[in-house]
C-alpha cells in the first residue's frame, strides 16, 4: 500500500496513470504529459506501442515516506481509483435484482517461495495461523464494542505449495509475472497467496478484482514471508499485512485514498484521512473539516499490526459487491462482465 507522502511522486508514475486510466476513458486533461517515468523505459514503451498496462495493485509499506519501494503498476492515483469504481458500477448494473452477499468460504492456496538454503521457509503451522488470523479479522473478532463488524468472509486453506529457488525468493518483483503464471491455481474465487523476500520496506501487494478477467494468472496477494504470524518482522508480524492485502483483493482502497478530497476511499463510514498512519497514533485527525478522526485502527491503513482491529460495515458491503461483480458465479460470465466494463 502506498502512503500519502508518496503522492508527491505521482508524476513519476504518470506513464502508468495515463495507460491505466485510458482503459476506461477517464484520463483527465490536466494530467502531466511527461515521457520518462520511474517505472522505466519499458512502461513508456508499452504506452507508445499501445499495449495494455500491467494490472493495478496496491502495496503496504513499512515506511510510507521511502520512495521507490512499490512495484511497477503500484500506487493508485485518483484517476485510476475512479476507473476501478466505474468498472464496479458497470458490473453491478445487471445484478441489481439479486441479493449480494459474501461467499460461505474463500479457498486459499498458499505458495511458499524460499531460498535454496531454507531462508524464508514458512511452516505449515504458520500458514494455518495466517488463515486463522484472516478469519478472526474478517469475522470482526479483533475489534470490540460498536466497531465490531463481521464481514461474512471466511477463508479455508486448500493447499500449500513449496518452491526453493534463490532467484524467485530474493527477486520476486523482478520475476513476479513468471512466478505467478507458473504457480497460480483456481479461478476468480480462489485466493492465491504468495510469500517471498520483498526487500526492506515493502510488506506486500495485491491485484484488484477488476483486473482478473484481463490477466487471470496474475491475480492474487503477495506478502513478505516474515509478516506472517510469528515471522519476526518488527511491528508487522501478526499477519495483518495479509489481512490488508486481501482487502485490496476484495476491492477495498486505502483509507487515505484521495486524502481529504471527495470521494475519499469510496466508503461512507470510513473517515477521511490526509495521509497514511504509521505506528499507533492516538487522536489523529488530518482532515479537520471532515467528520471523524483518522481510522488508525482500520485494516486498510498503514498502522502497525498491533493497532489494526477493524473493518467497517461499509467496507464489508463494498467487498461483497466486488465479490458478486468479479469473483462469484460463472467465470465465463465474469470474463464477459470484465470485458464489457473496459
Amino acid at each position: 500500500m502506498m502512503g500519502r507522502r508518496l503522492r508527491a511522486n505521482t508524476a513519476l508514475w504518470s506513464g502508468l496513470v495515463m495507460c491505466g486510466a485510458a482503459l476506461t476513458g477517464l484520463v483527465a486533461s490536466g494530467l502531466p504529459n511527461t515521457a520518462p517515468t520511474a517505472a522505466g523505459p519499458a512502461a513508456s514503451a508499452r504506452q507508445d506501442a499501445g499495449e495494455p498496462c500491467p494490472p493495478g495493485m496496491e502495496a503496504r509499506l513499512s515506511d510510507p515516506g521511502l520512495p521507490g519501494l512499490v512495484p511497477e503498476g503500484g500506487e493508485l492515483t485518483p484517476d485510476q481509483a475512479a476507473a476501478y469504481e466505474e468498472k464496479l458500477r458497470k458490473a453491478l448494473e445487471p445484478l441489481r435484482s439479486q441479493d449480494i452477499a459474501p461467499p460461505r468460504e474463500v479457498p486459499v492456496v498458499v505458495h511458499v517461495i524460499q531460498a535454496e538454503d531454507g531462508e524464508g521457509r514458512v511452516s505449515d503451522e504458520r500458514v494455518r495461523d495466517q488463515i486463522e488470523t484472516l478469519n478472526t479479522a474478517y469475522g470482526g473478532r479483533f475489534a470490540t464494542g460498536p466497531q465490531t463488524t463481521d464481514t461474512g468472509f471466511r477463508f479455508t486453506l486448500s493447499e500449500i505449495t513449496r518452491t526453493a529457488d534463490d532467484t524467485w525468493f530474493h527477486r520476486f518483483n523482478d520475476h513476479r509475472t513468471t512466478i505467478r503464471s507458473h504457480l497460480h491455481q483456481g479461478g476468480p474465487e480462489t485466493l492465491n497467496l504468495y510469500t517471498a523476500d520483498l526487500g526492506p520496506g515493502l510488506l506486500g501487494f495485491s491485484s484488484f478484482p477488476q483486473d482478473y478477467a484481463a490477466d487471470p494468472e496474475q491475480d492474487g496477494v503477495v506478502v513478505a514471508h516474515d509478516t506472517l504470524p510469528g515471522g519476526g518482522r518488527e511491528r508487522f508480524d501478526l499477519g495483518h499485512t495479509a489481512t490488508h492485502e486481501v482487502g485490496h483483493w476484495l476491492g477495498l482502497f486505502h483509507t487515505f485514498q484521495n486524502g481529504c478530497t471527495t470521494p475519499g476511499d469510496y466508503v461512507d463510514d470510513t473517515p477521511y484521512e490526509r495521509e497514511a498512519a504509521t505506528g499507533c497514533p492516538e487522536g489523529r485527525d488530518t482532515c479537520r473539516t471532515r467528520r471523524g478522526r483518522d481510522p488508525v485502527d482500520n485494516f486498510m491503513n498503514y498502522s502497525d499490526d498491533a493497532c489494526m482491529t477493524t473493518f467497517t460495515s461499509g467496507q464489508a458491503e463494498r467487498m461483497a459487491q466486488h465479490w458478486a461483480a468479479f469473483r462469484g458465479g460463472d467465470p465465463r460470465a465474469l470474463t464477459m462482465t470484465g470485458a464489457a466494463a473496459e
